[in-house]
């Protein structure tokens, strides 16, 4: 009896690892017999760690060298607020011979963190395909709530309207591209949202740029959902409860500000997102559909969030976005 029991047991064992050892290589062996489709992933963050872990599937390099030709210019100053020095980097191809697109490109991190080089994998890799590249830092949550930080980006892209001649790149061709909180700031500014109590400045002269096209990489675009309501991350960040301020919650919602003349927009998420549910990517899709504005959507089956730092959907990612801006911006 104690045998059978055994032998049971050891079989199921065994089936258990032969099916979930199946489940794991059933991502990439979909992915190489369906190219040019989203990448299938394995919905649950445990085995898409562990598939990292054995080899199934390759982290992007998050610090690639910088190629020797491509310009990479520093720590240019956009913008001192209360003494604290707000900073963008620029990647420049040394071989244009006229003006390139411009793509900038907006770090996430819930608001409250990440940094602007989170994002160099991109940068030097559409530099190497002829287009100028810069990222931008933003103040955090620790250094003041909603509306800081966006702010900050509307400001980096007036200052990018402003400097097109210093730096060589055509501002009637201006693509942002944030992901998760990156993209909700680059959604604000690609859609018009302005400063609550904007500053102006009569020794500038008017700016007749618009935002040419825009990326949004699994990014919260309604913030007025239950959901988004409830979620701490958001609460954080507007400072203010659902209850106490329930107009905040809409005015720093992207998707309130769409109308039939706003750019191009891409649109990139994991089904399996638990952070930023795909229904805010659905709902966003919805709405560029009906005011008619061209936009593209890829809803990359059972990939959680921060899905591109693997580099099966990094390398889907941009292919797609390079079509986009082959589109748009060329």
């Amino acid at each position: 009896m104690k045998s059978k029991l055994l032998k049971g047991i050891l079989m199921g064992l065994l089936i258990t690892v032969v099916t979930f050892c199946f489940l794991m290589v059933i991502p990439g062996t979909w992915s190489a017999l369906n190219p040019g489709k989203p990448p299938l992933g394995y919905h649950f963050l445990v085995p898409a760690y562990l598939a990292t872990k054995v080899g199934l599937e390759e982290l992007i390099n998050k610090t690639p060298a910088i190629p020797e030709n491509i310009e990479e210019i520093k720590n240019i100053e956009y913008k001192n607020i209360n003494g604290k020095s707000l900073q963008l980097d620029i990647y420049i191809p040394k071989n244009l011979v006229k003006p390139a697109p411009l793509l900038v490109f907006i770090h996430g991190g819930a608001w409250k963190g990440g940094n602007r080089a989170d994002y160099l994998i991109y940068l030097v890799d559409f530099a190497k395909k002829g287009y100028i590249t810069a990222t931008v830092s933003y103040r955090l949550l620790k250094d003041g709530p909603y509306p800081a930080c966006a702010e900050d980006i509307t400001d980096a892209v007036q200052w990018f309207f402003r400097n097109s001649d210093k730096y060589g790149y055509d501002p009637d061709r201006v693509a942002l591209i944030g992901g998760s909180a990156g993209a909700h700031l680059a959604l604000l500014a690609a859609y018009g949202w302005q400063k609550p109590n904007p500053i102006v400045d009569s020794t500038q002269s008017p700016i007749n740029h618009r935002i040419k096209a825009v990326v949004d990489i699994y990014g919260p675009v309604d913030l007025t959902t239950d959901y988004a309501r409830n979620q701490p991350l958001v609460t954080n960040f507007l400072a203010h409860s659902w209850q106490e301020s329930p107009e905040l919650y809409r005015q720093a919602s992207p998707i309130y500000y769409l109308d039939k003349n706003d750019p191009p927009t891409m649109l990139l998420h994991g089904t399996s997102d638990e952070l930023v549910p795909i229904s805010q990517s659905d709902l966003l899709k919805k709405k560029l559909d009906s005011l008619g504005v061209p936009s593209v959507y890829y809803r990359v089956p059972l990939w959680p969030h921060t899905m591109d730092i693997v580099k099966r959907v990094n390398d889907f990612s941009q292919l797609k976005m390079n079509e986009f801006f082959e589109k748009y911006l060329k």
